[in-house]
């Protein structure tokens, strides 16, 4: 449509539940891919405030360029991410893809006589990601898997001459490893096929063999050497339990291993492990938090690495040669991440992104030490000093842990006096997804909008099952114990009542994906202490979700949440599913939802709107036909702002 459409209609919803009919009004605005029921039209003055917050840019590198050509980073210009080469620091960014849809990856072979990089892309956010190649001496695309099926986890080798890769093909539902050459890369030949989730990690440094993953859960996961013209798999760290791990790379001499893994520890270490000997050593025992990510250097001279301390990332170099850490220039405090260092070189890559500045790549040179800043992202025009940064608090719940209170870590973020007075402030409690993720402060310009603009102070809890704390506190809300996890923000709500600049009767949730059915959840056991409640593709009820999410996935979650298919179990996911509870809802919902998430279908929020509304219920619901697993298209994401935006004012700030 080239204008909006106005329909008020008197829609009448059939309900199954007690087979009872029951109708209620809908205003419903179809705008472009977007339809909008009972969201109002943005004011003027709200719009204004939301697009200078909404001008703000991140810059992520992806791959390093051969021969000193610079780096391949992904950064958005248009509606979506693009890729875009930058050839020194500070340098101008070329965009070299032109898609409506988001572009992901970027990975450059190492042989600039290849002259390629590989990216992939989906179409309406279906996640059915394909593969493309990018000549960078011609300009000319070519893409490269079709078909059916979900492709991607290049791994370029060494000689830079062929890459692996993981795809979907054969059945939609078990992940193969695929090998083709960068002289005929639209032809692949399986080297693994086997049931599960498979992925390639690495070539070895002569290129005859690849270290690949088999992905069980975020506990569970297998390493092996694959002889790619046999199919010999030979497993890596055989151990009787089961181990979860983190990155895997070859060692550049080709002798052993480096990953990461949570063996006989509750967090994630970096070990090397000896192929001839079986021996693992642990390099980072004396670091008590996970190890995130780490990379090698090409000649094996260094080891990077980030540890997740308490959500805060830091930076580590190891000499593997002559032992130690090297000394860091002083980093800003906040995440870093997507490590790797230059072809052949000393320098490494990697993105720093904080509650005040965005993310944007930098470059450490271990050689030297030397911090270059290649990037510098716009931030719309905002003075982001006046940007919250938010405070790390650690509140009790209702049971113990080791003889004591456990306790529950969360950020807050308050405004600032002086431009939203001194409270109490009405509370936003914003829960993540996964659930294996956690909550960590980034830079976010719609947060800092609704702490500095609605007033509003935002917490951030890491509830049982969050990562970062270790595999027992992962753990927790396995199963049976998921509802656990729900009465940990009941404690957060006891919490709030005993802070004088928190509003404890204006409180709302809001989360995404499996944040959804928090907020969904909490609304049904704690609807008389909340004003309102957000659900981004958010799941309603389980059994349905295990049931309709794509193929591939279901058994990753069915390690999670429980398998439906089992006669007790169904019936306790039932039990505990917000569509069964949802009478207990009187307060206002916002749901919305991608029309193609393969992740979280649309039935599940279509199946929530339904039943709130047929109690009776004030439900807006927000739907992209051109979305899947969120919003990744900016005026879609733009829309989807605002409309939260006039539901916290209306439903929790009381404007």
């Amino acid at each position: 449509m080239t204008r909006t459409a106005r329909i008020l209609s008197s829609a009448l919803l059939t309900l199954s539940l007690a087979g009872i009919a029951l109708a209620t009004d809908v205003e419903r605005v179809e705008r472009g891919s977007l339809i909008l029921e009972n969201i109002p039209e943005t004011p003027e003055s709200v719009s204004e405030a939301l697009n200078r917050y909404g001008n703000a840019r991140v810059a992520s590198v992806r791959s390093w360029l051969p021969d000193g050509r610079g780096l391949l980073i992904t950064t958005r210009f248009g509606e979506t991410y693009q890729i875009h080469r930058v050839a020194e620091p500070g340098g101008a960014r070329q965009q070299l893809t032109f898609f409506e849809e988001t572009v992901s990856n970027a990975d450059a072979s190492p042989d600039p006589d290849v002259n390629t990089f590989l990216f992939q892309k989906d179409v309406g956010g279906s996640e059915q990601y394909h593969l493309f190649a990018y000549d960078l001496g011609e300009g000319a695309i070519e893409q490269i898997t079709h078909g059916e099926g979900r492709n991607g986890g290049v791994i370029w080798s060494n000689a830079g001459d062929r890459f692996a890769f993981y795809t979907t093909r054969r059945n939609g539902r078990d992940w193969d490893v695929h090998v083709a050459s960068a002289a005929n890369p639209s032809v692949s030949t399986p080297v693994l096929e086997r049931e599960g989730t498979w992925y390639a990690a690495d070539w070895s440094p002569d290129d005859a063999k690849l270290l690949v993953g088999r992905y069980v859960s975020i506990t569970e996961e297998y390493l092996y050497v694959l002889d790619p013209a046999t199919g010999e798999l030979a497993e890596v760290n055989a151990s009787e339990e089961p181990v979860g791990y983190g990155s895997a790379k070859f060692s550049r001499d080709g002798r052993g291993v480096y990953f990461t893994n949570d063996q006989g520890s509750e967090v994630k270490s970096l070990r090397y492990y000896d192929l001839e000997t079986g021996e693992t050593t642990a390099l980072t025992s004396d670091i008590p938090w996970d190890i995130e990510e780490f990379a090698l250097s090409t000649d094996g001279s260094y080891v990077a690495f980030v540890a997740n301390e308490d959500g805060i990332s830091t930076l580590h170099v190891l000499d593997p040669v002559a032992g130690g850490e090297l000394d860091l220039p002083s980093l800003p405090i906040g995440q870093i991440y997507r490590l790797m260092f230059e072809p052949g070189g000393s320098r490494l890559a990697m993105v720093f992104n904080t509650p005040r500045t965005p993310g944007d790549t930098y470059t450490f040179d271990c050689a030297s030490g030397e911090l270059v800043r290649w990037t510098e992202s716009e931030v719309g025009g905002l003075n982001t000093e006046r940007f919250s940064v938010p405070e790390l608090v650690r509140y009790e719940t209702f049971d113990e842990a080791d003889g004591a209170p456990r306790t529950i870590p969360a950020f807050v973020y308050r405004p600032m006096p002086d431009i939203a007075g001194d409270g109490p402030y009405p509370v936003l409690i914003e829960m993540h997804g996964g659930p294996e993720s956690q909550a960590q402060p980034y830079f976010s310009t719609y947060s800092q909008f609704l702490v500095n603009q609605l007033g509003v102070v935002i917490i951030e809890p890491n509830v049982r099952g969050s990562s970062g704390y270790g595999k027992t506190y992962l753990k927790l809300d396995n199963g049976r114990l998921r509802e656990e996890s729900v009465r940990d923000i009941g404690a957060l709500l006891d919490w709030i009542e005993e802070q004088p600049d928190l509003d404890a009767s204006r409180v709302a949730v809001s989360g995404g994906s499996y944040g959804g059915y928090m907020s969904l959840a909490c609304m049904t056991i704690y609807n008389d202490r909340l004003r309102a409640g957000i659900s981004a593709v958010g799941i309603s009820n389980f059994v349905t979700f295990l049931e309709n999410t794509r193929e591939y996935r279901q058994d990753l979650r069915r390690v999670e949440y429980g398998d439906e298919r089992d006669p007790e179990m169904r019936e306790f996911l039932i039990g505990i599913s917000p569509t069964t509870n949802a009478h207990r809802i009187t307060k206002p919902l916002l749901i919305g939802q991608g029309l193609n998430d393969p992740r979280v279908p649309a039935s599940e929020a279509e199946q929530m709107v339904e039943v709130v509304r047929g109690n009776g219920g004030d439900v807006w619901y927000f739907l992209a036909q051109d979305e899947g697993h969120g919003f990744r298209k900016k005026a879609n994401r733009d829309a989807w702002r605002a409309a939260t935006a006039m539901f916290l004012r209306r439903h929790l700030v009381g404007e």
